[in-house]
C-alpha cells in the first residue's frame, strides 16, 4: 500500500499512510520517476511518517505516491572499504568505482550488535602515541575514549591528525575516520597524507563534510560505527576510531530537530540532545570479540566549554584534553591546558606507580605555578621566598618540556616532527623534578 506526501518543507517530508505503517530508520521511495529515497524519522499521530530527504532531492511535491522498501540505510562493509572514502549512505567520495558485485556484504547502519551482557575488559593495555603532554596526562588505553575539546583554530584536527599518523604505523589493527560536518580542505589533507605515509591500506574513511545536508552529517558516525562493528565482531579486530567533529553531530541533530519544529532543550538545543550523544557512543565500545579505541574531537562554540553540549559528550570520554586559545597565543604546540586536562585512567594500576607519582607531583606543581602567575603580576618573581622560586622555574620548564613538533606540520613549517616513547617522556620530567 501506498502512501502520499502531504507536506514538503526543507529536508523534513510528511506522508501519510492509511495502512501498513514503515518503521523508524527505513527507507522509503517517491514514485516520481527518480525514486527518491526518504528516511522515516519517525511516526507522528493519524499515520504520519515524519522522514528526511536524505540525498536533498528537489523533485518533491504534495500528492505524489511513497512506497516502503522495508530496508533501512544499508553501506558496503568488509575488506572492499579498507583504503576507500565513503559517504554516509556507502556511495564513494574518492573518484573510484562504486563498491559493488555478489560477493559485497551490506549493513544497516541502524542495526544493533548482539549484547555481551557478561563481557569484562581484559588488562588494560596502553597504546603509545608518541605525544608527551598526551601520554603522560592522559594515557591513551586500548578500548577507552579520548576527548580532545577546544574552540576554532587550536589545534584539534592536526593534534587528531598525528594521532592517525603516529599509531596507526605501529597499531596492527585497522583505524577509522569519520568526519563530522568539517572542512572539506581538512578531510583532503587527511586522505592525502594517509596516502603519502603508505596508511591507506589499514584505513577507512567517512566523510559528511561541511557541505553535505544535516542528514548525511548526522548519520556519517552511525555508518562509520556500523561499518567499525563488523570489522570487530567478525573479524576480531581491534579498531582505533577517529571521529572529526562530535559537536557537529549534535548541530547536525539541532538542525533536524529545528526544521521538524520540536521545543528546544533549557540549553537550545534539540529536546532528544542527550539520546542523540548516548546513541552514537554506546556503538563505539568494545566486546570480546575485539575493541574499538576512540579519539573524538569536540568543537567548543565561543570557546565556552560549560556549553551543554560540549558537557554531554565530555562525560562520555575517559579521558579529556582540552586546547587552550590561551595556551596557543603563548606559541606553546599543542596548546593543552593541563589544568583543565584530565583522565580517569591515570592510576597505578593502569599507568604503575611510577609514573603516576610523576603525575601527582607535576599537577601539584602546576597548580603551585598558577597561583603564583598572580603574586608575581604585582612583586615580581625576585620577591618570592626560595623554594617557590625553584619551583616556579620547574613548572616553566616542565610546560615547555610538553611543547613538541607535529609531523604532520612537517610540510607546513619545514620542521621536522618528535615521537618520544613513554619512557623517554617519563625520564625527562624526573630530570626536571629533581
Amino acid at each position: 500500500m501506498a502512501g502520499t506526501l502531504v507536506s514538503v518543507k526543507d529536508f523534513v517530508v510528511h506522508i501519510q499512510f492509511d495502512e501498513d505503517m514503515p518503521e523508524p530508520y527505513e527507507l522509503v521511495t517517491v514514485q516520481n520517476g527518480h525514486d527518491t529515497q526518504l528516511l522515516v524519522d519517525h511516526l507522528d499521530v493519524a499515520g504520519i511518517a515524519v522522514c528526511l530527504n536524505i540525498r536533498s532531492d528537489t523533485r518533491l511535491t504534495k500528492g505524489m505516491a511513497a512506497r516502503r522498501t522495508q530496508k533501512g540505510v544499508e553501506i558496503p562493509i568488509g575488506d572492499p572499504i579498507i583504503g576507500r572514502v565513503l559517504n554516509a549512505l556507502g556511495d564513494p567520495m574518492d573518484g573510484q568505482p562504486a563498491i559493488s558485485g555478489d560477493n559485497v556484504k551490506y549493513k544497516d547502519i541502524q542495526k544493533l550488535p548482539p549484547r555481551m551482557s557478561d563481557f569484562k575488559l581484559a588488562k588494560p593495555e596502553i597504546l603509545e602515541t608518541g605525544i608527551k603532554v598526551i601520554d603522560f596526562f592522559t594515557p591513551f588505553v586500548k578500548g577507552r575514549k579520548i576527548g580532545i575539546i577546544g574552540g576554532a583554530g587550536v589545534g584539534k584536527t592536526v593534534l587528531t591528525m598525528e594521532l592517525i599518523n603516529n599509531i596507526a604505523q605501529s597499531h596492527s589493527g585497522l583505524s577509522f575516520f569519520s568526519g563530522i560536518g568539517e572542512r572539506i580542505r581538512e578531510g583532503h589533507e587527511l586522505y592525502i597524507t594517509l596516502q603519502e605515509n603508505d596508511l591507506l591500506k589499514n584505513t577507512c574513511l567517512f566523510f559528511g563534510q561541511m557541505n553535505e545536508n544535516p542528514v548525511q552529517r548526522s548519520l556519517i558516525g552511525l555508518s562509520a560505527a556500523a561499518a567499525a562493528e563488523y570489522f570487530r565482531d567478525e573479524q576480531k579486530k581491534d579498531i582505533l576510531f577517529f571521529a572529526d567533529n562530535m559537536y557537529r553531530y549534535v548541530q547536525a541533530r539541532n538542525e533536524l530537530a529545528t526544521i521538524m519544529d520540536e521545543v528546544p532543550s533549557e540549553g537550545g538545543y534539540e529536546p532528544t540532545i542527550f539520546s542523540d550523544v548516548k546513541v552514537l557512543q554506546d556503538r563505539l565500545s568494545s566486546n570480546e570479540n575485539g575493541s574499538i579505541t576512540s579519539v573524538q574531537t569536540i568543537y567548543v562554540p565561543a570557546d565556552d566549554i560549560s556549553d551543554p553540549a560540549v558537557q554531554f559528550i565530555q562525560h562520555e570520554m575517559d579521558s579529556v584534553i582540552v586546547l587552550s586559545r590561551k595556551v596557543a597565543e603563548q606559541g606553546v604546540r599543542p596548546a593543552v591546558d593541563l589544568g583543565l586536562t584530565t583522565s580517569s585512567l591515570l592510576t597505578p594500576e593502569i599507568v604503575g606507580e611510577r609514573h603516576y607519582l610523576l603525575s601527582v607531583q607535576v599537577q601539584a606543581l602546576l597548580e603551585k605555578y598558577e597561583s603564583l602567575k598572580g603574586i608575581i603580576a604585582i612583586i615580581g618573581e625576585s620577591e618570592l621566598s626560595a623554594s617557590d622560586r625553584a619551583d616556579y622555574v620547574k613548572a616553566k620548564k616542565l610546560i615547555n618540556n610538553f611543547t613538541q613538533h607535529m609531523h604532520v606540520m612537517t610540510k607546513q613549517n619545514g620542521i621536522p616532527g618528535d615521537y618520544f616513547s613513554r619512557e623517554e617522556t617519563l625520564k625527562s620530567i624526573e630530570e626536571i623534578l629533581l
